[in-house]
């Protein structure tokens, strides 16, 4: 089919970007050279990877589908440079969360892989769909609350733990005075569901008693909400380890079900530290877990 990197850099930019005038910003080249380019992928693959309007871009299926491979390809092309370059560990290790990366664990877990291996940097960072990250090659590792699609052979993963559910209410509420909740107790409430952290949805109440939602983009707006009184919401301890807020007091769940924390990778990994990564945030838990020793022995 001949098609060139600068074609996948081109649709990589523009699925990116969302427009051609970015895209075109992003790869220092003229919006109308942007253009040709795509429209010559196009015209090679014999199928439609964008469709434009006066008004809006969009990818086509065909065209999400080569967007993220053409992420996954580029990536790995860089990394392969890097390393005939003999400069292979040079890359930090990209690690990726949603909203509270492993909760109370996340700095002392880096802390220990900083001492254990200083020549390997790990980079940290939010986004709100971290396994599209894994997916286009953009992260190695993915912390993720959500389950994973077992039916997804571009990704690897492996529970790690689970966190009890927290409801979260304004400072001042009646339900401060307890020391846990049921869900029952919100179900006359309002509650804030985030959108970037959506492990609750209306569907954790039973049917006929599910309360009315409100949804919210983010982790600061849905902290917010609470905080004022208009709503209350549910979490889990790795958010309210990770988000305190002076405004939010959080109590246990009692009657609803731990969420589980997963470590996903690519089936591929991009990253020779990957695995030695995992060992250790496996290693790490299991440390934690373990019942301290009597003095003396």
């Amino acid at each position: 089919m001949n098609v060139e990197l600068r074609h996948l850099r081109a649709l990589a930019a523009i699925g990116d970007e969302g427009t051609l005038t970015g895209a075109a910003r992003t790869l220092h080249i003229t919006q109308p050279a942007l253009s040709r380019t795509l429209a010559q992928l196009e015209q090679r693959l014999g199928v439609r990877l964008v469709e434009r309007s006066t008004r809006s871009l969009h990818l086509t299926e065909a065209g999400e589908r080569l967007w993220e491979n053409a992420h996954r390809i580029l990536g790995q092309l860089d990394d392969a440079l890097t390393d005939a370059a003999g400069q292979r560990t040079a890359r930090p290790l990209r690690l990726v969360f949603a909203w509270a990366a492993l909760g109370s664990h996340t700095v002392p877990l880096l802390r220990t892989w900083r001492e254990r291996h200083p020549e390997i940097q790990v980079h940290i960072r939010r986004a709100d769909d971290p396994a599209a990250l894994l997916r286009r090659g953009e992260a190695d590792l993915a912390f993720l609350r959500l389950s994973p699609d077992p039916d997804d052979r571009q990704l690897v993963h492996r529970a790690l733990t689970s966190e009890r559910r927290m409801a979260a209410v304004p400072v001042g509420h009646p339900l401060t005075n307890r020391s846990e909740v049921v869900l029952a107790d919100l179900g006359d409430e309002t509650v804030a569901l985030c959108a970037s952290a959506a492990t609750t949805s209306a569907e954790l109440w039973p049917a006929g008693r599910r309360p009315r939602t409100v949804t919210v983009p983010g982790v600061d707006e849905w902290l917010t909400t609470i905080a004022t009184g208009a709503a209350v919401g549910v979490t889990t301890e790795g958010t309210v380890h990770q988000h305190p807020h002076p405004g939010v007091c959080c109590l246990p769940v009692r009657d609803a079900e731990p969420v589980t924390v997963h470590l996903a990778w690519p089936a591929r990994p991009g990253h020779p530290a990957t695995d030695t990564f995992r060992r250790h945030v496996e290693d790490h838990l299991a440390d934690q877990r373990q019942p301290p020793t009597p003095l003396g022995h």
